[in-house]
Parts: structure tokens; C-alpha cells; sequence
């Protein structure tokens, strides 16, 4: 008989308008509050609404997911006073250019005295609405300077200022990455070979050879 298959779905939807006052009920009108409601709500066994009510609730970011990137710093409590908020970035450019939709732009800084280059960005700018978030520049950054963020609840009225980001908005503590991405982290390092930066472990590097050396030349 025609339009049994209809009815049928509006039973089940009748059914499932009505279970989810029964739990409310059973929660104490309570059910979207408590931390362990929502995984019980996403769970096989739910009656009743099944549907994520963003933005009271929220579902867990995995470590790869990507959004707009951001700029790698050293923390700010860096026990290398010198260190302290000094960005990983070097200005290669690597990253500006690998990118499909040609949204970062970057300039490099020079030295106050002499004007040549030297390895740090003076500016760098991301526009994220031409951002497709598709980690090109953080996979190709030689120095993992740049990183997929998670914070994708960026929207804006105005476009034409805030969502061109500066250096200053792009750039996050190394901490930060740790916290987001720490299984990814400890890849990085230990590829790296340490967690500082790769200019930092080489010069550490470099300083214990010099000392080994110095000190087989005295014995």
C-alpha cells in the first residue's frame, strides 16, 4: 500500500520526540549538563535525541584534525632569558610557497645595523579565509615552525581586519602544541632529537664536541 513507508518513518520519529522527554524526565531535565550525559547520549544504548546541540556541546578534537596554522614560540618562561617568545620560524618562505591557495605572506627581518637578512620572521600574515586548512606548510616546514590549530570558532563580521592574521595572533608557546598534539610532539622530538629547536640542539651538539675535544687534547 503506498505511503506505508512514510508513516512508518513518522512513527519513528514520533517515537524518538518522545523518548527524549522521557529521559529528560529521567535526568531531572538535567541530561545535557553533566559530563557523563554526552557520551552516554552518543552511546548505542540512547533513546531519544541523538543530535550534537553545539555550542553547549562539543565533540573531542583528534590530534590531526586541522584548522587555520599557527606559529610555533618558545615559551614564555624559557629558562634562556634570550629565548623567551623567540619564534621557531626562520623566514625560509617554504611554506608560502607550497601553499595551494597562496594565503601566507611573509617578511623576513634584517639586522638594525648592518640591514642584511637574518633568520626570523619581521612579519608574517595569514589570510584565513583563502586558508583551505590543508597542513601543506606544517608538513613541509624543515624547522616544525607552523601547525595545524584546533580553535576553529573564528567567525566574523569583518573580514578585512580580523581575519588577516599577524604574527602577533598566529603565534602560540611550544607548550600549546604539546598540549593539543602530544603524541605528534613526541614524534617531532624525537626526530629532532631533542625538544628544543633543531638550531638549539645543534648547537648543543656542536658545543659538547668542542668540549671532548678539548678535553682529549689535555689528557
Amino acid at each position: 500500500m503506498y505511503g506505508q513507508g512514510m508513516v512508518r518513518g513518522l512513527v519513528v520519529t514520533l517515537k524518538h520526540f518522545v523518548n527524549t522527554y522521557v529521559e529528560d524526565v529521567k535526568w531531572g531535565f538535567r541530561r545535557h549538563v553533566p559530563d557523563a550525559a554526552f557520551p552516554l547520549r552518543q552511546g548505542l544504548a540512547q533513546r531519544g535525541i541523538f543530535t550534537l546541540e553545539y555550542p553547549e556541546e562539543k565533540l573531542a578534537k583528534p590530534e590531526r584534525f586541522r584548522f587555520v596554522p599557527f606559529l610555533v614560540v618558545e615559551n614564555y618562561d624559557h629558562p634562556d632569558p634570550e629565548r623567551q617568545g623567540k619564534p621557531w620560524c626562520t623566514a625560509c618562505g617554504i611554506c608560502a610557497k607550497v601553499c595551494p591557495a597562496q594565503c601566507i605572506w611573509i617578511v623576513r627581518a634584517s639586522d638594525p645595523e648592518t640591514g642584511r637578512p637574518v633568520s626570523a620572521p619581521d612579519e608574517f600574515y595569514i589570510d584565513i579565509d583563502l586558508c583551505m586548512n590543508c597542513g601543506y606548510c606544517a608538513e613541509y616546514c624543515p624547522f616544525d615552525s607552523i601547525k595545524m590549530d584546533h580553535d576553529y570558532e573564528l567567525a566574523s563580521y569583518d573580514r578585512t581586519s580580523a581575519h588577516i592574521f599577524d604574527i602577533k595572533r598566529l603565534s602560540k608557546e611550544f607548550r600549546y602544541w604539546k598540549e593539543i598534539a602530544p603524541t605528534r610532539a613526541a614524534e617531532e622530538a624525537e626526530a629532532r632529537g631533542g625538544w628544543e629547536h633543531k638550531d638549539v640542539i645543534k648547537a648543543k651538539k656542536k658545543a659538547a664536541a668542542a668540549a671532548a675535544k678539548k678535553q682529549a687534547g689535555k689528557e
